[in-house]
């Protein structure tokens, strides 16, 4: 048994109990703020108490995929090549999901174990996400599992590492849009751990519950009562636990309850001739029905000849826009792989939404006022542990240390145990 992994050229202490690393969707802090406040989340409050508790930084954009797989790889979008949901082919002129593993460029930690020896379990509640976390899992022995709730009765032992997990679990399929869909994730991973014993996990769940309701509202108390209850039996079996989330989540809507969206196509379209431009919006996937698209992170393909610097200026002087960067700019400060952006990188406020032209957003499924993401006010995010370590604050952290700081809690913890 190795001292430690090296993957992506950072060293991973060797945990000698269970690493598990728990991405709560859209958690922005104030969720655990309100349930801890209405005392639904005892074990989390111990938790906080005994161990170590601090904000940290997601990565930019600060959206599902880039998040999760700077979560699973150890490193920002600039090395692991995932930088949205959604990427712009400049040379086919295709829009294409960046949910591919051939858009992967780095191993993922999971890999990286099992190549080391290691068992290791990856439940995620939505299949976009399962093969690119799974990416170089060979499931030929017993040695890793990877599924999603939503697929969960289709899964195979050469696949996915186990047959059926929805039989197996003994749940039915939740549906996608629904907070079962998490539960089902924490469920799977409180039983892999009492039976299975993974030595590295990685639970990730749904946002759909954060999109519709708001910190303290008791949907949303409900959901993180649900969790507190999972993280009690989860701590209870010994495992060194980090808890973090992708991204926050802030309200973008006017008085009235309608979003708040600034329109980038269309201001494009009137400055430069019509689709001379081309807007794209990272946060676009199969599911829109709880954002309708819309979110805090753009990148525009400008026409050969346009003045950056005039389009930047314009753009900046846009109520609720709150950075306008060129591609270099974007890259240094936003750690972004320089080929899958656009010319120019735009973020909103925490009130402000992007969007591209108007009619090309579906708003008929947002049935609640518009909360999303993606922007530097959505960066901010819980990072728990349940032991006691020496860590620094946000900025410093990054919700992508997370299995360097479960892996590190492990073997700490099984070394002083030895050493009583």
């Amino acid at each position: 048994m190795p001292n430690s992994v090296t993957i992506n050229d950072r060293s991973y202490a060797w945990p000698l109990r269970p690493a598990v690393a728990i991405c709560l969707d859209g958690c922005e802090p104030a969720y655990l703020d309100a349930a801890l406040e209405a005392g639904l989340m005892p074990h989390l409050a111990r938790i906080r108490a005994a161990g170590t508790d601090r904000l940290c930084h997601s990565a930019m954009p600060s959206f599902t995929n880039p998040n999760n797989l700077s979560i699973a790889t150890g490193r920002p979008p600039a090395v692991h090549g995932i930088c949205g949901n959604y990427l712009y082919d400049r040379d086919t002129g295709q829009e294409v999901m960046m949910n591919d593993v051939r858009f992967l460029r780095a191993p993922t930690v999971f890999a990286g174990f099992q190549a080391a020896g290691a068992r290791v379990a990856v439940v995620t509640a939505k299949d976009k996400l399962r093969a690119l976390l799974g990416a170089g899992l060979d499931f030929g022995g017993d040695t890793a599992i990877c599924f999603s709730s939503e697929k969960s009765d289709t899964t195979t032992k050469v696949g996915h590492g186990i047959d059926n997990a929805s039989a197996w679990l003994g749940q039915p399929v939740p549906d996608v849009y629904s907070a079962a869909l998490s539960e089902f994730v924490f469920a799977a991973g409180v039983k892999l751990l009492r039976e299975w014993r993974p030595d590295v996990m990685y639970l990730t769940t749904t946002d759909f519950i954060q999109h519709k309701h708001a910190p303290g509202d008791p949907v949303a108390n409900d959901f993180y009562a649900m969790f507190d209850r999972y993280l009690g039996e989860l701590d209870a079996l010994g495992a060194a636990i980090v808890i973090t989330a992708d991204h926050g989540m802030k309200p973008k809507h006017l008085a009235d309850g309608s979003p708040a969206v600034v329109y980038v196509q269309d201001l494009l379209d009137g400055w430069l001739g019509k689709e001379a431009a081309r807007v794209i919006l990272p946060i676009t996937d199969p599911y829109v029905v709880h954002h309708g698209a819309l979110g805090s992170f753009a990148t525009a393909y400008l026409p050969e000849g346009a003045d950056l610097a005039d389009i930047i200026a314009r753009l900046s002087a846009v109520p609720g826009m709150e950075a306008v960067l060129t591609r270099d700019a974007a890259v240094s400060r936003f750690e972004l792989p320089a080929d899958r952006i656009g010319d120019i990188v735009l973020t909103s406020d925490a009130g402000m939404s992007i969007g591209t032209s108007a009619h090309r957003h579906d708003l008929a499924a947002l049935d609640v006022p518009l909360r999303s993401h993606g922007g530097l006010q959505e960066q901010v995010v819980p990072f728990i542990v349940n032991r006691v370590l020496d860590l620094p604050h946000a900025p410093e952290l990054r919700n992508f240390d997370a299995f360097h700081v479960a892996c590190s809690a492990a073997a700490l913890v099984d070394a002083r145990a030895e050493a009583d």
